[in-house]
Formats: structure tokens, sequence, C-alpha cells
């Protein structure tokens, strides 16, 4: 059992208790749905931006960046690379599509264009994508803070947890949003500090970290070769990150909603790249984090010891059998146990808690508004009051942690937190992409979509599970990446979608010939 210094315990529990404070000061606003949901439309854009800059910023980059730059290379960096392309086509297309609409729900335009379906099809793969986004930050976090303090996985995560509840039933967006500005700030800052500390504790500083990284191939952003499919290349990351960040920015409750508690809608596509300017140059430090720490361990055998001892007790296997990405993601917790300074530790620990904080109130808030306007209000009771419409709202709020703390729970034993993220998020994200982009652009009607729907859904369930069929099945085995599960997913629907309306609209167009 580790014992945090008094110090860093005081500075743990002054940043719980302000962002508890922060939630009781903006619960005196919360009258009604549409302050709790959208702050009614007040936030400046450089807020709404650092907010959204935050939400990118989990835990899962913070303790699963550079746990996965340890365990291999920079590849997953060109996620961040291809974040500016999808910015530039939410910031163009989306954002004043959503202000022009005004509908606080992403889904709510689904319905319209296909029917209640597919406004149910979307809202069911949003709030498992939120559910597991929050389950991974949760147990990123508790991955921390039991090599910070000793304590059990599963009390961190619900302790944290419902610290996260508190502030985020009692303040609603308004409390989110300005405790998201703050913990992007303090996580930043956290990062820049630790990876100080790792240059320090380099016999040669930045020049041993480069001729490490450089002799191991540690600053590699994957192989260029376009034709391979099968495996995490350049251009397979690539597209990746730009259907999920395209997701993300243009379909996510989480960030279609805070386009709507934006002051203008100006203001609202500028908040998209205040959060990619924050987000790539900070990414790129987190990964220089992973690599600096890979160069550490060259120089401190002793450390490294200790962590392949730890992760051998914890799986039962032996310490010469294990590879750099067996224990990526334990290193930056041992390192602080280990290195971090009192006081500093604190802030670090803050940092973590900041990380997960920040992209967990929001997945709960953005959460508990689609079950109000899209489950709730459709099918329970369209004729609302407010006094309704915040219980509602509370109580989603409160089961939607409770939930994720669960998912986290489940995750207990994950070998990388980052590969866990992405490979669920490709799988859930993938068709509701696909339904949107056709709703959007093409004039498809209901049983097209529909149609193509299930033939997108049922490609999405082959490449996700077909790697668990035996070996004399082998052949029946998707041969292409898992990061290409959402790119697959979504272009089929979306192509089979436009080649069904087309055929669909041949006969028309030949009796009005003859």
């Amino acid at each position: 059992m580790h014992h945090l210094p008094l110090i860093d315990l005081a500075v743990i529990a002054i940043y719980l208790l302000c962002m508890i404070l922060v939630g009781v000061w903006f619960s005196r606003k919360n009258k009604n749905a549409a302050q709790f949901t959208t702050a009614s439309g007040n936030i400046p854009g450089w807020a709404l931006g650092l907010s959204l800059y935050a939400t990118f910023l989990s835990s899962n980059t913070f303790l699963g960046v550079p746990g996965k730059s340890f365990g291999s290379n920079w590849n997953a960096f060109v996620f961040s690379l291809s974040m500016p392309a999808a910015a530039f086509i939410a910031a163009r297309y989306f954002v004043p599509f959503y202000r022009h609409s005004g509908e606080v729900s992403a889904y709510t335009h689904l319905e319209r264009r296909f029917g209640p379906w597919a406004r149910t099809y979307a809202m069911i793969c949003f709030i498992l994508t939120q559910l597991a986004r929050m389950g991974t930050i949760f147990f990123g976090v508790a991955l921390a803070l039991q090599a910070l303090t000793g304590l059990e996985m599963r009390t961190i995560m619900t302790v944290t947890g419902s610290c996260i509840i508190v502030y985020t039933v009692l303040g609603g967006m308004e409390a989110v949003i300005w405790t998201e500005v703050l913990q992007g700030i303090i996580k930043t800052a956290g990062a820049l500090i630790i990876l100080g500390l790792v240059i320090s504790g380099m016999q040669h500083g930045v020049t041993d970290i480069f001729h490490i990284g450089v002799a191991d191939g540690k600053f590699s952003l994957g192989s260029f070769n376009i034709l391979d499919l099968g495996s995490s290349t350049f251009w397979v990351v690539f597209l990746y990150g730009f259907f999920i960040n395209l997701n993300n920015f243009g379909m996510d409750q989480n960030y279609v909603q805070r386009y709507h508690t934006a002051r203008s809608a100006e203001e609202a596509s500028r908040s998209i790249w205040v959060c990619v300017w924050w987000y790539v140059p900070v990414s790129l430090v987190f990964f220089f984090i992973g690599t600096a720490l890979y160069a550490y361990v060259q120089q401190h055998p002793d450390m490294l010891a200790m962590i392949k001892q730890q992760v051998a007790t914890e799986r039962q296997v032996a310490p010469e059998s294990l590879s750099p990405a067996d224990y990526g993601d334990k290193v930056l917790p041992l390192f602080m146990v280990m290195k971090v300074p009192k006081g500093l530790l604190g802030l670090i620990v803050a940092a973590i808690l900041s990380a997960a904080m920040s992209t967990v109130s929001s997945g709960m808030n953005s959460t508990a508004t689609v079950f109000l306007k899209d489950i709730y209000q459709r099918y329970i009771s369209p004729v609302s009051t407010p006094r309704k419409d915040m219980r509602v709202l509370y109580i989603a709020t409160t089961v939607s942690g409770m939930l994720a703390i669960i998912f986290g729970i489940a995750m207990i034993g994950v070998k990388s937190i980052l590969d866990m993220w992405w490979e669920l998020s490709g799988i859930f994200a993938g068709g509701m992409l696909g339904l949107f982009l056709l709703g959007m652009i093409s004039k498809t009607k209901n049983a097209a979509a529909l149609t193509a729907t299930i033939i997108g859904m049922l490609i999405i369930i082959w490449m996700s599970l077909s790697k668990y069929l035996p070996a004399t099945w082998q052949h029946l085995r998707s041969p292409l990446h898992v990061h290409m599960i959402i790119v697959v997913g979504t272009l089929s629907i979306f192509l089979v979608g436009m080649l069904l309306s087309r055929l669909q609209a041949q006969p028309s167009s030949s009796s009005k010939t003859s």
C-alpha cells in the first residue's frame, strides 16, 4: 500500500472540492432543460474550443498514448494528423447545418429523413460508444491511481465516478464546459511537467532520447504502403482517424450539443479549430513522453525490471516473455510513483483526474440529453413539463455515470487502453456515420437507407467478430485491419444506399420517357 504525502493529498482534495463547488455554483442557473443541456447559448468560442480539446484529451490520451508510444512507435500519432481534414468539413458544413436546424439532439434529423428507426439506431450506437469511451477512461485513471495509492481499482472508479456524477448533475452543461477549460489547462501543464522530469533523468537529456528512439525505430509513423490494408500502416490509421474525427465533429452528441452552447455559428465553427490547434501539438507531447520513457528505462534497468516483474506477477508469466507492448501502460504510473517529487505528484494526479473527468462529464451530460430528447420525449412523454424534464436529466445523468463505472470495472486486465478504445469506437461509430452522410448528402429514400444500414451492420459485425472464428474457418476471417471497420462500415452504408437509390430512380425515369 502506497501512501501519498499529505501535501499531495491536499492538492488532490482541493482540486476535487473545486470541481464540486463549480457544479454547486452553476446549479443556481439550472431551472430548465435548455440551460442544463446547452447553457442557454452563452458560451464564448474560445472556452468552447478548450472544452472540446479537454474532451479529446482524455485519460486514454494521458496514459494510453505514452503506453502505446513506449510499446511500439508513433504510428498512432497519424490519428492526430488527420484531425484538420475532418475539422475543415465539420466547421464548414456540419456546424451551420446543426445551428440552422435548432435541434439539440444530433439524431432528430435522421428521423425526418428516414423515419424513427434511423433515429433509434443512431441513438443506440451513440450510447454504446459513450459507455465504451467512459469505461476505458475510468479504467485508465484507475490504472494510474492504483500505482500511486495502492487502492483497489474498483474503489478508485467508484469514488472518482461519484465525484463526476455530483458536479455534472448539479451544474449541467455550463459546469461541464467551464470545468473542462480548467481541466484542459491542468492536464497540459501535467504533461509538460512529466516530460521535463523524464528529460532531467536522462544522462544527456533530449540527445539520448533521440539517439535511442531513432536506433529502435520509435519515431516511425508506420509503413507507407498504400495497398496494405491488413496492418496498421500510415494510411490505415489516417483513414481511421479521418472517419472517427468526422464522426466526432459531425454527429457525436458530445460535440453537436456544444455547438448550440456557442453564442453564434461562427464561434461554434471557430471552437473546432481551437480544439485542433491545441490537441495536435499536445498529443505530440504525449507521444514524446512515451518515447522518452522508453529511453529512460534503458538507462535505468532497475525500473524496467520492476515493471516486468509486476506485470509478470499479474499475468502469471515469466518476465522474460514480456515485450514493451505488454507493459507500456504501466510505465508512466510507476515513473510518477518513483520520480515525481512531493507537491508535484498531487498536481500530476489532479491532471490525470482532469483527463478522466472532462470527457466523462460531457459524456454523461450528452447521454442524458439523448435519453431526454430521443427516448423520453419521443416515446414516453411527448408532452412534458420543465420539472419532469429536469428530473429525467438528473436520473439519466446518474445512471449513465453508474453504467460507465461498471463498463470500466469490466475492462480490468485489458492489455492496451488505446487499442481497446479505438476498436470499440470503430465498431459502434461506423454505421452511425454512414447513415448520417447518406441522409445529408444524398436523396436516398427510407427503404434504400434501411437496406443499406442492415448490409453495413452485417459487414461491421463480420469484420469485428470474424477474428474469433476457429482456425479451420480462417478463410472467412476479415483480411483488413481492425481500424478499417469504421472506414468500410461507413462507406458500405453510404455507397450501397446511393446505389439502391439510383436503381429505384431508373424505372420511374424510363416510364416517363415511354
